[in-house]
């Protein structure tokens, strides 16, 4: 019996191991809290989530894409070729093992591509440890089956070596099964299980609108407890996620809080919920420390609390995130690293009462007003003193209603707000606002963890709006657009909500505005997280910027790669100290592109942007380059109604 007769036995052995170790993880996983999970949907769907949803952010990568189909496509040949080789007659056929040298080779191929990113000096985003040891395995097992296979082709003329080399490939192949549950091939089968059982499959509904697949799920306030502390709290497909992650850093590389120096990184936060989860110790790899790592006591298990001085995870990594959904986005096992903090936030806020010490004045100022700043809502109106602001509750109903959101509050904000109600009415736009009746919509305290308020809020809210009739809701707001078009649901509001920069150039390309060319400015544009990630638009700010006649300049990090401002999840609340400002990094990006302006969609970017010392650019919100256009326009609009003379912005 020739050595290569043994490879198909060698699969099956590590079939079996494989199936033992990750066996330990089911266990596990079945510890965590029921979910419903569409099996038949998820399985039907693999294909395409693993070949096209996971390829084309692999593929963003180009160095880990050619390395991976080759590896992980090479292994999954070889392998299925190898079982058809326990048919004697496909054994005994020179072709069939020519073919499996060949899988093997490609295989091969891939594993010297890895190898270049992890030697002589691993990519510093890269986890080492048993990582770094893992494509010495992979290539033994690789070259020694492309040796021994080879060897079956050519009719077994060296014997001696074909058992060496099948002894080889053993060695190697038994050792990658038997890190199946907690070394580097836990991802493999884990991941697929992950894309079959994800906890949002909305997210590969391939819409341009994300709704469901961005939206915080409501927690249930009866329940016996709030939020997660342990890994047991969590869905028991969430920890199946935990142990999806490759460990590539990506969402590190992306996360805007680590690269100023914040207390947090993503890819080591899943590394450590999945060791505390499997009661493992709180490094299992030799990655880049949390920046500025606080000091942990290491204590883990399935019931123990994950967030606090003795478990893995320090509160100030917790409270260090935009959810920004950076690191979402360019994870390619498509991990959801944002739901997994809110969840531990929620805990923290509701049954602890555990929040940042600047975080206590907004949420309070929420239960005693409704608003996180503390001013009365009949105030909301105030700054449009002069311009013609029609109240809902006396017209109705409207064509839109106008939600003002915090920016009336602060006269930053309020800028914005007056070009774009004076930029409405030379539209002839037929809106009105809440007014007074108009009650944050809760963002804030829901990233902070205060389920309880947001939900109160929500429900007044939608109780509001239900008195009156609209067509659509329109904001300069991405967090109210995102919180009202895809939470509000939840609660009975379901809502047509559309960005003012989409509204915009839909009067533009209608007509109804005809602004005044802008041409001889270079600008560039900052995507906000909450309209561009969260809710998929990139293309109507840009349609409008280039309608004005703009010279555009995109940034490096653009579109639903952007980086964040700083400004969402509470973070400039919670306020965790870093190296540097997010907001700073931000405008060194800015300045790259030469742009003496940067345009802005949304008040929490202007603040944060705005809020950078020194040489920097001139921050415009889009709405006011429109109004300056259509002021420069001067009557050449077909509105409805006639255009009047208005205050400046």
């Amino acid at each position: 019996m020739t050595a290569a007769a043994f490879l198909p036995f060698l699969v099956l052995a590590m079939v079996l191991v494989a199936a033992v170790q990750i066996g330990r993880r089911v266990m596990l996983w079945r510890s965590g809290q029921s979910a419903t999970v569409d099996w038949l949907a998820g399985l039907k769907a693999l294909p395409r989530r693993y070949l096209v949803d996971v390829h084309h952010v692999v593929d963003r990568d180009k160095s880990a894409s050619r390395m991976h189909v080759p590896t992980a496509g090479g292994l999954v040949l070889a392998s299925g070729l190898l079982v058809l080789g326990l048919v004697p007659a496909i054994a005994a056929s020179r072709l069939y093992w020519g073919l499996v040298a060949l899988a093997f080779l490609v295989m091969g191929a891939g594993v010297v591509l890895e190898a270049n990113r992890r030697y002589p000096r691993a990519l510093p985003r890269l986890s080492l440890g048993r990582w770094q040891r893992l494509p010495i395995h992979l290539g033994v097992f690789a070259g020694g089956g492309l040796v021994t296979a080879l060897l079956a082709a050519l009719g077994n003329p060296l014997p001696a070596l074909s058992f060496l080399t099948l002894f080889a490939t053993a060695a190697a192949g038994l050792a990658l099964a038997g890190t199946a549950a907690t070394g580097p091939m836990r991802h493999a089968l884990a991941g697929a299980s992950h894309l079959v059982a994800h906890p949002r499959p909305k997210r590969f509904d391939h819409h341009p609108q994300k709704g469901e697949a961005t939206g915080l799920r409501p927690l249930d306030l009866e329940a016996e407890k709030l939020g997660a502390e342990t890994p047991a709290d969590f869905a028991w497909n969430r920890l199946l996620a935990f142990d999806a992650c490759v460990q590539c850093g990506r969402c590190e590389a992306a996360c805007p809080a680590f690269a100023a120096g914040q207390p947090l990184s993503p890819k080591h936060l899943i590394a450590d919920l999945a060791a505390a989860s499997g009661g493992g110790h709180a490094r299992p790899y030799a990655g880049l420390p949390y920046p500025n790592e606080r000091a942990i006591g290491g204590t883990a298990g399935l019931h123990t609390p994950i967030v606090s001085p003795e478990g893995l995870v320090h509160p100030d990594t917790l409270w260090s995130c935009t959810t920004c959904r950076a690191c979402v986005e360019e994870c390619p096992m498509m991990i959801e690293h944002v739901d997994a903090i809110v969840d531990l936030r929620r805990f923290q806020t509701l049954e602890l009462g555990a929040i940042p010490m600047k975080a206590e004045e907004p949420l309070a100022h929420y239960r005693g007003c409704d608003e996180p700043n503390g001013r009365p809502l009949f105030e909301r109106t105030d700054f449009a003193a002069g311009l013609s602001l029609p109240r809902i509750v006396e017209k109705g109903e409207a064509e839109v209603l106008l939600w003002l959101g915090q920016a009336a509050y602060d006269l930053r904000g309020q800028r914005t707000l007056k070009a774009l109600i004076q930029t409405l009415n030379a539209a002839g736009v037929d809106f009105a606002v809440l007014g007074g009746q108009e009650r944050d919509c809760g963002d804030l305290a829901r990233r902070l963890g205060d389920e309880a308020t947001f939900q109160r809020l929500a429900r007044a809210n939608v109780e509001t709006l239900s008195r009156y009739r609209f067509g659509r809701i329109l904001t300069a707001d991405p967090h109210a657009l995102h919180v009202i078009r895809n939470e509000y649901p939840a609660f009975g509001g379901n809502y047509e909500v559309v960005h003012h920069t989409a509204f915009l150039a839909e009067l533009v390309e209608s007509g109804r505005l005809a602004p005044a060319s802008l041409a001889g400015r270079a600008i560039t544009y900052h995507d906000p997280c909450y309209l561009g990630r969260y809710n998929g638009e990139v293309e109507a700010p840009r349609a409008l910027l280039d309608a004005l006649g703009l010279e555009r300049r995109e940034m490096a990090r653009s579109g639903k790669r952007a980086m964040c401002c700083g400004g969402g999840g509470g973070a400039p609340s919670a306020d965790v100290p870093g190296d540097t400002r997010i907001p700073d990094i931000r405008m060194g990006q800015i300045k790259e592109t030469g742009a003496k302006t940067v345009a802005v969609a949304c008040p929490q970017c202007t603040a944060m942007l705005e809020g950078v010392t020194g040489d920097r650019a001139e921050v415009k919100d889009v709405a006011e380059l429109v109004w300056e256009a259509v002021q420069a326009g001067g009557r050449k609009t077909t509105g409805a109604n006639p255009v009047r003379e208005l205050e400046p912005a």
